[in-house]
């Protein structure tokens, strides 16, 4: 059996693409939108894919589930397991626990694993050839050292105390279910260390069901079959959830637009640029801090870029067309495809001329200069976690993902100094801020800057 693992590390997701040797079938598992890693490697091997699935409605990414089988003419198979509230929205064959889909000599069995999800399937996966399984792909069901969080619906869907029952539905997913497993199965989560899908997911691309049956903490509980602990536990000190993921969740259930074949991005010239109907999105690299063209979105092109675009870009807010600023055409395209995966999917084209825009600077604060401000606002965009292990004196805390979506809570009359750990979340915040009318400043060095300025002592 051929076994690829495909891993973003924006998102800290992961895909699976599993292939018969013999046939050169193959399986696709939880790909992304932007399918062109799952193409390449099909064309690269020689193999068909001629079944693509997943194992949930994502929240936190737009699944390419549906562009991938059709742009491959292959089966798409989604879970039809949850009730009514959960079936999908556009045509597919339907799963249920128990069934079976193949692809030569490959098999995926498929288990129901509700409690992150009450629709939430899990894939046993076993193929001529293979010495190193049987595997499980776990989805957003068991991660490396923890498993999904069962709140999401409540933190970013709507939900009204579904939390509750969800963790207890997941205790009984994992003793019925995972804990009956054999130790040696190779497990494959959808997700590691990064994501807001889980409290602490571990940094391994995978681990077994022994080795969680161990060492995990959610072990003693299900072994002393304390589901009220499990539960009280499992619910404490959740990271709070980007509110993006409800529209992901939406739109994932409704069926995610078709792209088909991507052109290559035009470059713009300076002319349309200043198009009042364009949107600037600048993710040059090297820039100084706080220097970006006025009026443009500032997403540095770091390992977080689509993570902090998700929280400042929302199509279904705007229909307007995007300009990447960018360091060249090759990069332009990466973004796109980046931006793919939370549906954004109005990029007209980029820009590589940095005479293009006027450059500005958004205001800065050094943490000396926080005392001559006339009744500042102090943003802190950190997790709650964060906040709690230390915080500026005064300030109130939203995390960077849910912002532009609780603007009532910060005042348009006063200046709003916004801080991170480091800075690094800061530049998205601020200049989504700004085109919002706000007079938001980042702080010099943001928290790290305010404790080495002697703040802490202050």
């Amino acid at each position: 059996m051929i076994f690829r693992r495909f891993h973003d590390p924006d998102l800290a997701q992961t895909g699976f693409l599993l292939a018969c040797q013999e046939t050169r079938e193959a399986i696709a598992v939880d790909p992304r939108r932007d399918t062109a890693a799952w193409l390449d490697c099909a064309r690269a091997e020689n193999l068909k894919i001629t079944a693509v699935t997943e194992t949930h409605i994502h929240a936190d990414y737009l699944s390419g589930a549906r562009e991938l089988a059709n742009q491959t003419g292959a089966k798409l198979y989604l879970s039809a397991e949850g009730g009514p509230d959960w079936l999908y929205g556009y045509p597919h064959e339907p799963l249920k626990n128990g069934d079976v889909i193949t692809a030569g000599t490959v098999r995926l069995d498929v288990l129901h694993t509700p409690g992150h999800t009450p629709e939430h399937l899990s894939f046993l996966v076993s193929g001529a050839g293979d010495a190193a399984g049987p595997h499980l792909l776990t989805g957003d069901f068991v991660f490396v050292g923890d498993v999904g969080r069962p709140d999401l619906l409540d933190e970013a869907a709507g939900g009204t105390d579904t939390r509750f029952p969800a963790a207890r539905t997941l205790f009984r997913s994992l003793k019925d279910v995972f804990v009956q497993l054999p130790d040696e199965t190779r497990v494959w989560p959808g997700h590691g260390a990064g994501s807001a899908c889980g409290r602490n997911l571990g940094s391994e691309p995978s681990t077994t069901v022994g080795h969680e049956k161990r060492s995990s903490w959610w072990a003693p509980f299900v072994r002393d079959g304390d589901e009220d602990g499990f539960t009280t536990e499992l619910l404490a000190g959740q990271p709070d959830a980007p509110w993006y993921f409800g529209r992901m969740k939406r739109h994932n259930r409704a069926g995610p637009a078709l792209y088909g074949e991507l052109t290559p991005l035009p470059e713009i010239g300076a002319g349309r640029l200043r198009n009042a109907d364009l949107l600037a999105v600048d993710a040059r690299s090297g820039l100084p801090d706080g220097r970006s063209p006025l009026g443009a979105l500032r997403l540095p092109p770091g390992g977080r870029f689509v993570t902090h675009a998700a929280w400042v870009l929302d199509p279904e807010e705007t229909d307007r067309d995007i300009v990447l600023l960018t360091d060249d055409a090759a990069e332009a395209e990466r973004l796109r495809a980046a931006l793919l995966r939370i549906g954004v999917d109005t990029v007209a084209g980029y820009s590589a001329d940095p005479e293009a825009f006027r450059n500005g600077t958004y205001p800065s604060v050094p943490p000396a200069g926080l005392a001559g401000l006339e009744d500042p606002v102090l943003l802190d965009i950190r997790t709650g976690a964060e906040h709690e292990a230390g915080h500026i004196p005064g300030s109130v805390r939203l995390h960077g993902g849910r912002v532009l979506k609780q603007l009532e809570q910060l005042p348009r009359d006063r200046p709003v100094i916004v801080y991170c750990q480091s800075g690094g979340r800061v530049p998205p915040v601020v200049s989504a801020l700004r085109q919002r009318g706000f007079d938001a400043h980042e702080l010099q060095g943001s928290y790290v800057g305010w404790l080495l300025a002697g703040g802490a002592d202050s």
